[in-house]
């Protein structure tokens, strides 16, 4: 049964930063493609950040491209997103994502983390 579970976040001023990680247990992170997504109260869930297996490849949704770095540790079974010059418009509840590789190993949701940027 493959699990994952977010943390990191928290409540921080405007400009603060933050860093989330994402824990995969159940099988190796290195069979899964990992990005980040968030949803604000009242918002459809958007893409935020992703990388590849082997962390070579990374991408990220515009708003957050110079401000927010996807990264991972297949050793520790562990992605996670640096964010930083945080933004009210930021706050949002942060999910995890691990799509398998081939896609039969399965997709995957953790239970997301919540992220509070005062201004």
């Amino acid at each position: 049964q493959v699990r994952l579970v977010e943390s990191g976040g928290g409540l921080v001023q405007a400009g603060g930063s933050l860093r989330l990680s994402c824990l995969v247990s159940g099988r190796a992170a290195e069979n899964f493609f990992i990005a980040w997504f968030r949803q604000a109260t009242g918002k459809e869930r958007e893409f935020v950040a992703a990388m590849s297996r082997s962390g070579d490849l990374s991408y990220y949704e515009e708003s957050v491209k110079l401000r927010f770095t996807i990264s991972r540790d297949n050793s520790k079974n562990t992605a996670y997103l640096q964010m930083s010059n945080l933004k009210p418009e930021d706050t949002a509840v942060y999910y995890c994502n691990a799509k398998g590789v081939p896609s039969f190993v399965g997709n995957y949701w953790g239970q997301g983390t919540q992220v509070t940027v005062s201004s």
